[in-house]
């Protein structure tokens, strides 16, 4: 009787529940969570969606105008098919391997191809090891996004040079074998530098200081040496065709940076509120810096100027947005502003390198400065996890701002520079054996718009 009686109970509720969710008093994770399944919360999915989208944003339209205005007429669109080009084909590749070999159980070094091969078995229920309140499916969506842009930053280092068939082939090779690897062993679980997951040598990098920037940075400096220069550099001008594109694409970088970072707390929690301000503050600061200093060396400060410091405030803040005050947002952004354009102007004078859009000026130094900040900088005060989530010897270590704790963020960044810099080498020398790596001189002249691509970007 008493069953029978728990069971009416039980339906009445289950009942209810049905009625309610119909008119929108209990949210749908209410059901899941009455039936003894996992939770997934609507809000934090929400924001993980919207922030999966505002890193897509990212690419198309914020990279594709920002690259676009920076090259002359005459490659335009072939630059901004570099872009175009790695959403379809990243998006693809991550769904047949890529996200199993980053984020597969594997050792410390890949995950395990066959995992999640053709994306098997990563449905609607969470996975714990990495966002327990939304769906696995969020967190595979969110991530791809972070494999799209990547080799897209690279090339911005190759524009008006390369053929298409040698960039596309470099960046499948580039990503199986320096992306994801990487990708796994600063955030899959077991990697090697992971402190949260069974990492090794534990190293703060809350977006992709190593896995996203300083890879794609040095990988396009390695490029842009092997490349060589373009016909007439330094001698000729090669003046923006449209500054006012590039200004429009910074505006949507520095919106969509906000879901690269925030978003990467992986819930709409207070973290993500921090790595929010801090990514915005760094991006201000870094502007004002760069203005400065270009005011002071060259007497006026130039448009274009603020914009790529604005990008180079948001890549410096992007491995320690997560772990950093306000305050030490401001001093990362400041260095970051001075740091990269002391890069783009005198490190790339004095070695005479073709960077056609100061890739590794801003991206590669950019983050090797955050980095090793975020070392010195971090805070338990916002983010309580690096007190006492990371074990050594059965006891928590703090990885909080500290001497050793740089040394760690040092020894990721040589480690990745070495990694991306000598398969980045390798390679390119096979593209270069079996395709070619650059066009011939004719193309060149001609543009690769229509060379490569046989259009206009504009009617004459």
């Amino acid at each position: 009787m008493m069953r029978a009686q728990m069971e009416s109970i039980h339906r009445s509720q289950r009942k209810f529940s049905w009625i309610a969710l119909g008119l929108g008093l209990l949210p749908v994770s209410a059901l899941a969570q009455d039936s003894g399944g996992p939770t997934v919360s609507n809000g934090d999915n929400a924001w993980m969606l919207l922030s999966t989208g505002l890193v897509l944003m990212m690419t198309a339209p914020g990279l594709i105008l920002f690259y676009g205005g920076l090259v002359r007429t005459k490659n335009v669109l072939s630059t901004m098919m570099h872009s175009l080009i790695l959403m379809a084909a990243m998006s693809v590749l991550w769904m047949v391997f890529g996200y199993s070999v980053a984020f597969g159980e594997g050792n410390a070094f890949f995950g395990n191809p066959a995992q999640y091969f053709f994306l098997k078995d990563v449905g609607t229920t969470p996975n714990a090891d990495y966002a327990a309140t939304i769906p696995h499916q969020t967190f595979m969506l969110f991530q791809m996004m972070f494999v799209i842009i990547t080799p897209a930053l690279i090339s911005g280092a190759v524009a008006e040079r390369i053929k298409f068939s040698a960039y596309l082939l470099f960046i499948v090779l580039w990503v199986t074998i320096v992306y994801l690897p990487l990708c796994h062993m600063v955030w899959g679980k077991g990697g090697y530098f992971n402190w949260a997951l069974g990492g090794q040598m534990p190293v703060l990098d809350f977006a992709g200081g190593t896995v996203v920037h300083i890879s794609s940075g040095v990988a396009a400096l390695v490029c842009a040496i092997m490349l060589g220069k373009r016909d007439g550099f330094p001698n000729e001008p090669m003046m923006p065709h449209n500054v006012v594109y590039s200004l429009i694409g910074t505006g949507l970088l520095w919106v969509g940076w906000f879901g690269f970072n925030a978003g990467s707390a992986l819930n709409a929690g207070e973290l993500a509120t921090r790595a929010f301000s801090a990514t915005h503050f760094s991006a201000a600061a870094a502007a004002l810096s760069w203005a400065t200093v270009e005011w002071l060396l060259k007497g006026k400060p130039s448009v274009l100027g603020v914009a790529s410091g604005m990008v180079a405030g948001l890549a410096t803040i992007t491995p320690a947005s997560g772990f950093v005050t306000i305050p030490s947002a401001v001093i990362i952004g400041l260095a970051a502003g001075v740091g990269c354009y002391l890069a783009v102007t005198k490190l790339k004078s004095t070695f005479g390198y073709d960077d056609s859009l100061d890739v590794f000026g801003v991206h590669g130094i950019g983050s090797i400065i955050g980095m090793l900040l975020v070392g010195v900088l971090a805070s338990v005060e916002v983010n309580p996890a690096i007190a006492a989530t990371y074990q050594a010897g059965g006891a928590p270590v703090s990885l909080a701002g500290s001497a050793g704790q740089f040394f760690n963020q040092l020894k990721a960044v040589l480690f990745t520079i070495v990694l991306s810099g000598a398969a980045s080498f390798i390679i390119l020398k096979i593209v270069d054996k079996t395709v070619g790596l650059r066009v011939d001189i004719e193309d060149e002249s001609v543009g690769l718009d229509l060379s490569q691509h046989g259009e206009r970007a504009y009617n004459e």
